[in-house]
């Protein structure tokens, strides 16, 4: 199921803006239908989510949001004029959204402590990130020989396989399905006058919600510098590479050396750093050395938050802070960035991601720590 799902994220997603602009869309359209459909994927994830434990439905959730995001791919590939194309486009963002939620909730709960040894959670998402780098360059390959649509129709056959291959995953138990209780207010409000909790989703919104001009318009920057459709297939792939890296080997290794707020500025001077080059050359050598950077801005700050948040709040909120982290500081500001960076690009073409370096530099007065925060803490063992 990972490797189908995350297989049909690679095969669309670096060429998804390209196929935008080819459609006849402009900067700011493009941006204004990314940033849209984030938000309608804010709306969607949660809902579906709250179904799947309600009614103790999470396959069939799963198999029906597969199937409908696998017709709606179909549909962007078919669609006639803007109406069309927006319609399929928010309706698939609606679908595509509450996949990966689901199926963390039955690979998370179904490998418990009993059974992590013998099949670790990290081994089988990491095999998802794998198979969105053989999703990229298979598309590339058949963009180069057809045409962008290709992409969709692959995607679409992805979706529905693994759709198929649903019936197969055991279900959720039934002792944990009937444990979900909606967060009380109380807890919300613990959460907001938590300083170490806010600082760390400040540092998310401004550091992660910078990728957001890379993931809308770095395929159109890189055409534009004469980059093929093959060579920007792998070079979006090295980026999800440098995660898997980090996630599984260098991640746990920088986080014991240096600490979650020593890692996360490391993160913070790195984006700066990508943007910044960013922004002077597309060369497709320097691309090559910018990409797996992604790694270090993305997974390495991911890594740091969490084992954060795991310090700073009570195990009784945890559910209820990874959801405002991940609204608020990943959803909430990426929707708006992408927004933001349609018009910025549109007017500024690829300086605008120096915009994007100014605003992680924004995130470092918030890292100022005591030498004590930012030490290792060696003897709490290895991060997560």
């Amino acid at each position: 199921v990972y490797v189908l799902l995350y297989a049909g994220f690679g095969a669309v997603s670096p060429f998804f803006p390209r196929l935008l602009e080819q459609r006849g869309l402009s900067s700011v359209e493009i941006g204004t239908l990314l940033a849209t459909a984030t938000a309608v994927r804010l709306i969607s994830s949660p809902l579906a989510a709250r179904v799947a434990d309600r009614r103790d439905a999470h396959r069939l959730v799963l198999a029906l949001y597969a199937v409908a995001a696998a017709c709606a791919a179909y549909a962007i590939a078919l669609a006639e004029g803007r109406t069309a194309l927006w319609a399929a486009a928010l309706v698939q963002a609606f679908a595509l959204a509450p996949l990966t939620v689901v199926s963390d909730a039955l690979a998370v709960v179904r490998r418990g402590r009993a059974v992590m040894e013998r099949q670790p959670y990290p081994w089988i998402r990491g095999s998802g990130s794998l198979a969105f780098i053989f999703g990229s360059v298979l598309s590339g390959v058949l963009v180069a020989s057809t045409a962008l649509t290709a992409t969709l129709a692959a995607q679409a056959m992805l979706l529905a396989m693994m759709a198929a291959c649903v019936p197969l995953l055991p279900p959720m138990p039934k002792t944990v399905t009937k444990e979900n209780g909606l967060p009380q207010r109380g807890a919300v409000r613990q959460l907001l006058f938590n300083r170490e909790f806010l600082r760390v989703v400040l540092v998310a919104a401004l550091v992660l919600g910078s990728h957001a001009l890379h993931d809308g318009f770095a395929l159109i920057r890189w055409s534009a510098a004469g980059i093929g459709p093959q060579a920007a297939g792998v070079l979006w792939s090295t980026a999800v590479a440098g995660e898997v890296v980090v996630f599984f080997a260098a991640g746990p290794w920088l986080l014991t050396r240096y600490g979650p707020y020593g890692c996360m500025v490391l993160a913070t001077l790195v984006a700066i750093a990508r943007w910044t080059v960013s922004a002077f050359t597309a060369e497709v050598y320097v691309t090559a050395v910018l990409q797996p950077m992604h790694g270090l801005t993305f997974a390495l700050l991911h890594l740091s938050a969490m084992r954060i948040i795991a310090e700073v709040v009570p195990v009784s909120l945890a559910a209820t802070a990874q959801a405002i982290y991940g609204t608020i500081g990943i959803g909430l500001a990426s929707s708006a960035l992408t927004l933001l960076s349609g018009f910025l690009y549109g007017r500024f073409g690829a300086e605008a991601f120096l915009a994007m370096a100014i605003l992680c530099g924004l995130a470092l007065p918030l890292l100022i720590r005591p030498a004590s925060a930012l030490a290792p803490q060696r003897s709490q063992g290895p991060p997560l």
